[in-house]
Order: structure tokens, then C-alpha cells, then sequence
């Protein structure tokens, strides 16, 4: 069965309002970040035709075999976990990183991206449950490590990433996004010169209205627009 692209996207467009409405905030607040890992290029066409410009890639060689034939002005999102020798790759490939996790890491892109004459934006991701199975920096070290990337020049910080565990029920995400907002908050409090705090990205399809009703600026949805991996 084919699977309707426009039509699928339309319908996540339509949860967002609804969720946005629900927190008081305008539609366009949030950005729909389309999740392409295992998508075919022609799907991938199909969403840009119906208005996606934001799509997230979890590997650099998968990215790279894409955007070699996706010709269309859109922006590309690191939001896997990158290796340190993958740096050289992400800095001409990506626009936005959102899985800066480490130190050697930033220092890693901060070089590349000297290279390159590019200034990368990116996020901080951080592992707000703790899950030993998930990456990103503990809570607690976050303010730390922004703290030494906001002195690489060439690395622009624009905020924190999460992944809640899964659970069957979307509210169970819910205290997870809370304190991803917290820390967030607790960052700019903080004063730290060279950053900026704008971005949280996330909530996916099972739990991306719970996200946004706790602060999400960026939602990263794969399966409700192209359905299962294949």
C-alpha cells in the first residue's frame, strides 16, 4: 500500500496546532523536523513537495548519500550519535548537529569547521533519564561542557536535545521534557556569553504533543510521515 506522504504530514501539522493551541503558542513556534533514516530519496522528494524543509539524518555516510542527489534547497540535522572521526564529514554536510555530547567532540567540530570557513550550529544533547542506553552529557554536566564550547569560535550553541524513554504512554515522556525546559532555563540563567538557548528539540511520533506542551521548539517525526523502517 502506498503511503501518502502529503497526506501524513498534513495530519502531524494538524497535532502540532492542536498541542500548540494546548500550551499557548503559536503553530509556527514549532519546527516539524522530518526523521529520514532508511527513507528513500523519492520519499524524501515527496515530503520536500509538500513543504518539509527540515529533514534529520542518524548517519553520516546514509546523509551523505542523499544530499548527493537531493538537490533541493533544504537543511540537513546530524541527530545520531557522531564519532569524532566523522567530524570532517558532518561539518560540510550538515547544517545544525543536534547530538554534541562531549567535549573532544566539539573541539573536533570546532577545527573542522575552521576548515571550512563554516560556522556550525548546534545543540547540546543531554540524558535527562539516565538510561545507560542512551547518549547525551548527565543533566548535571550540562552547564559545564556549554560552558567550554561557548568558548570555540566556530561553533554556534543554540540549545538542548533529548530522547525521553520509550513507554506506551505518552505521558510518561512528559516529566522528561520538563526537565530538558528546566535545564534549559537554568542555562540562561547562568549568563554564559556566546549561546543561545532557543532551541529544544524534542518529542517524536509517539510523544511529540507531550513535548510541545512542555516547550519543544523542534519535533523529530519519522515514522507517522513515512511510516514503518523498512
Amino acid at each position: 500500500m502506498e503511503i501518502d506522504i502529503a497526506a501524513n504530514i498534513n495530519a502531524v501539522r494538524q497535532k502540532i496546532a492542536v498541542a500548540a493551541a494546548k500550551s499557548q503558542r503559536a503553530p509556527d513556534s514549532i519546527k516539524l523536523l522530518a526523521v529520514t533514516k532508511t527513507v528513500s530519496p523519492l520519499y524524501i522528494g515527496k515530503a520536500i513537495d509538500a513543504g518539509i524543509l527540515m529533514f534529520g539524518e542518524n548517519y553520516v555516510r546514509e546523509a551523505k548519500e542523499k544530499i548527493a542527489v537531493i538537490e533541493k534547497n533544504v537543511r540537513w540535522h546530524m541527530i545520531g550519535h557522531l564519532q569524532t572521526n566523522k567530524a570532517k564529514y558532518a561539518v560540510r554536510l550538515f547544517d545544525y548537529i543536534h547530538s554534541v555530547d562531549r567535549i573532544d567532540l566539539a573541539r573536533e567540530l570546532d577545527k573542522k569547521a575552521g576548515t571550512t570557513g563554516r560556522k556550525i550550529n548546534i545543540l547540546v544533547e543531554v540524558n535527562v533519564s539516565g538510561e545507560k542506553t542512551k547518549n547525551g552529557i548527565p543533566a548535571y554536566a550540562a552547564v559545564s561542557l556549554i560552558k567550554n564550547i561557548s568558548r570555540l569560535e566556530n561553533l554556534s550553541v543554540g540549545g538542548l536535545m533529548t530522547m525521553a524513554p520509550y513507554s506506551t504512554n505518552p505521558e510518561d515522556a512528559r516529566p522528561y521534557f520538563k526537565a530538558l525546559r528546566n535545564l534549559r532555563d537554568t542555562i540562561i540563567n547562568e549568563g554564559i556569553t556566546n549561546i543561545n538557548m532557543e532551541e529544544l528539540s524534542m518529542g517524536m511520533t509517539d510523544d511529540f504533543e507531550i513535548a510541545i506542551e512542555e516547550g519543544a521548539t523542534i519535533v523529530r517525526i519519522g515514522r507517522a510521515i513515512f511510516g514503518e523502517r523498512r
